[in-house]
């Protein structure tokens, strides 16, 4: 079960540091002149300021919470489902609608890649701890 203490806790770490990054993004990449209309700038750094402060926040959770999810805390569990839910979510999109920018490609496909490692590093950890969930109850069917 260590190494998938070890999978989950550098997952979470990882998201932690997308969410902060995320917070930096519009200035680095300069969002503002991509955006046709001035108006919805503001809108659009809303909702990237929105995104970066829930993924920082369950990010900490998760990680703060790393030993009620393993100790067998369904609340817990519940709420690292949604975040795994959340990687699978985000993975998804960019893989059914791609954006990556035209001064940059490779750094879009390399948001991509750590993106799935990031999903990976999750789902493997959630996956085991459902099947064990999964095995002890229905040992104690018997």
């Amino acid at each position: 079960m260590k190494k998938y203490k070890i999978s989950y806790y550098i997952g979470a770490a990882l998201s932690l540091a997308v969410g902060i990054w995320h917070f930096f993004v519009p200035s680095m990449f300069m969002w503002d002149t991509y955006i046709p209309y001035k108006v919805l700038t503001a809108s659009v750094n809303y909702v990237n300021l929105c995104f970066s402060f829930l993924l920082c926040g369950i990010s900490l959770i998760m990680l703060l919470w790393g030993k009620k999810v393993f100790g067998g805390n369904r609340e817990a569990a519940v709420i690292f489902g949604f975040f795994v839910l959340l990687w699978i979510f985000l993975v998804t999109v960019a893989l059914l609608n791609p954006m990556p920018p035209e001064a940059n490609v490779f750094m879009s496909y390399g948001q991509l890649v750590g993106s799935v490692v990031v999903m990976i590093l999750l789902v493997i950890p959630f996956a085991k701890l459902m099947i064990s969930t999964y095995s002890r109850k229905n040992d104690g069917d018997i």
